[in-house]
């Protein structure tokens, strides 16, 4: 019988062949957490008797969302965090290195038919690179760091195959937000979605990690972009599906025509079409997380407002999803030309996206954001309305001061990405 990629990547690990349904223990490679999480894994894995890591080289510790730290509270956790790295020897990103899903990326921690576990929903985002990537809870994340071993039940999985050329303008985000609204937050409860076609081939890792990151809006658990057209920076082996693998549902989408997507108020999946909604004024625009704060991103918005300036009213955040894509976004001029337009850039870090710190809404106010989720309370504040765009709509709104598709903002044609 044929396999998908999820039980493939699974089957390796559990050393035997696994299907969707059955219950597998399987050695992960690498696992992860951050500053909102770590303090409760590593309270648990004291709790737990532990004294010694698996192996402290596949246990990275990331200071990301209250970074830097907005309390003394939060500064006993980083605090705790960097003590246990100190005494274990595991890998810790400090304040400013990035958000802990780019950095597992960036820096090679988690490559192709890997299985990574993080305490933290976005991990699904490493399937970017053709592994199998998904988030526990503490406790879980405790005991794999002590035994190097996790158990799971091995998901179905929904194949996706995108074909066609986009539009100018219309990019990886507004790709998974017209599949959102498709298939709902809850339409791949407990299940991997495999992302192919011939449009997802053309994207980049960047825009693969969109598609892989935003998998969880819809309940999956797992998100796996096909390793066909992947290019990274090391040789790898990529796991394709079989022929005959078995999938619980195959939707195919033509995007040659779609234009850009919005996610209103207050929930991913209710979706619209920039233009029904084109006009509505916004109060703050902001670039950056694990979806979208990438280089690509950051020049994707400077292309827009180079040489002009952001609304008199808006205010417009940036946070890059790293210091190295800051560093590079310095060297080619991009981080010149945004402040040059209003925007201010802030830590490289979650900050604004989950509401901590550096960027929470007043009561009222509206704002585009090219974050993954827009429920009620997300940034900070539950009076505040949250629209979720590509970053050349976020940026061509701060421009117009009001929700604008970007090629009324832009002569420009944007590039596919």
């Amino acid at each position: 019988m044929g396999q998908t990629v999820a039980e493939k990547i699974i089957s390796r690990h559990a050393g035997q062949a696994v299907y969707q349904d059955q219950l597998a223990i399987a050695q992960v490679d690498a696992v992860m957490a951050t500053d909102a999480t770590a303090p409760f894994a590593i309270k648990a894995f004291h709790e737990m008797g532990g004294k010694k890591l698996w192996q402290k080289e596949k246990v990275v510790l990331i200071i990301d969302h209250a970074s830097p730290a907005p309390n003394e509270r939060v500064g006993n956790l980083h605090k705790m965090m960097r003590d246990f790295a100190a005494q274990t020897g595991c890998l810790l990103y400090d304040v400013g290195a990035g958000i802990g899903h780019q950095l597992m990326v960036e820096n090679g921690h988690v490559r192709p038919g890997e299985l990574v576990l993080g305490a933290d929903s976005h991990t699904c985002g490493y399937g970017a690179v053709n592994s199998f990537a998904t988030g526990v809870g503490s406790t879980d994340l405790a005991a794999v760091m002590l035994t190097g071993k996790t158990w799971l039940k091995v998901p179905r999985t929904i194949k996706v195959e995108l074909t066609g050329s986009p539009p100018a303008g219309t990019v990886a985000k507004d790709l998974i937000l017209f599949l959102v609204g498709k298939l709902g937050i809850d339409g791949a409860t407990y299940q991997a979605i495999e992302f192919t076609g011939d449009a997802v081939e053309r994207l980049s890792v960047a825009g693969r990690m969109v598609l892989a990151s935003m998998a969880v809006e819809m309940g999956a658990k797992a998100g796996i972009v096909s390793a066909a057209g992947l290019q990274l920076p090391y040789a790898f082996n990529p796991v394709f599906a079989d022929p005959d693998a078995c999938y619980s549902a195959v939707h195919r989408f033509d995007v040659s025509s779609l234009g850009p997507q919005i996610s209103l108020p207050h929930s991913p999946d209710n979706l619209a079409s920039v233009a029904e909604v084109q006009g509505t004024r916004i109060d703050m625009a902001f670039i950056g997380t694990c979806t979208n704060g990438r280089l690509e991103d950051l020049q994707a918005a400077a292309a827009i407002l180079k040489g002009k300036q952001v609304a008199s009213h808006v205010r417009m955040v940036i946070a890059p999803a790293s210091r190295q894509v800051f560093q590079d976004a310095l060297k080619d001029g991009t981080v010149q030309t945004l402040p040059d337009a209003g925007a201010t850039f802030i830590t490289s870090g979650c900050g604004p996206c989950v509401g901590t710190h550096l960027g929470v809404p007043g009561d009222g106010e509206v704002v585009i954001s090219a974050a993954n989720r827009n429920f009620q309370g997300r940034m900070g504040n539950p009076n505040a309305r949250i629209y979720l765009a590509s970053p050349e709509t976020v940026a061509a709104s701060a421009l117009r001061g009001m929700i604008t598709s970007p090629a009324e903002a832009s002569e420009k044609e944007a590039v596919p990405r």
